[in-house]
């Protein structure tokens, strides 16, 4: 299979570019691990950062978020990460959303390698 899919179709959904490689519990792993994440960012009352402020450290936290693929587009969409401002576990759960979203880029990463066969 063409390793830029395997990429894409991990970050889209975390664990399935392993999945189609026949990595089972990785793929399992790595889902239960990133959709942890983000349910727990998002029962934290964190939010997702936007792009309405062009700052550099808010773009990076963009970028973050999203890493989590289809996740992000379905929460975004739905708006379950408005974010409470006044919880005090608010920027704790911004943290674990934009967390989970790096971690999927680093998962997709893998399943690119391993499709490439740099690893096994």
């Amino acid at each position: 299979m063409n390793p830029y899919l395997i990429f894409f179709l991990s970050w889209l959904v975390p664990g399935l570019g392993h999945l189609l490689q026949k990595k089972k519990l990785k793929a399992l792993v790595f889902f239960c691990g990133i959709v942890s994440l983000l349910v727990m960012g998002l029962l934290m009352k964190g939010r997702f950062y936007d792009t309405s402020v062009l700052h550099p450290l808010l773009l990076l936290g963009f970028l973050g978020d999203l890493g989590n693929g289809l996740f992000y587009i379905i929460i975004r969409l739905s708006h379950l990460a408005a974010g409470d401002i006044k919880a005090i576990t608010y920027h704790y759960g911004t943290a674990y959303l934009a967390s989970a979203g790096l971690l999927n880029y680093l998962v997709a990463l893998n399943a690119f390698d391993i499709a490439k066969g740099r690893k096994m």
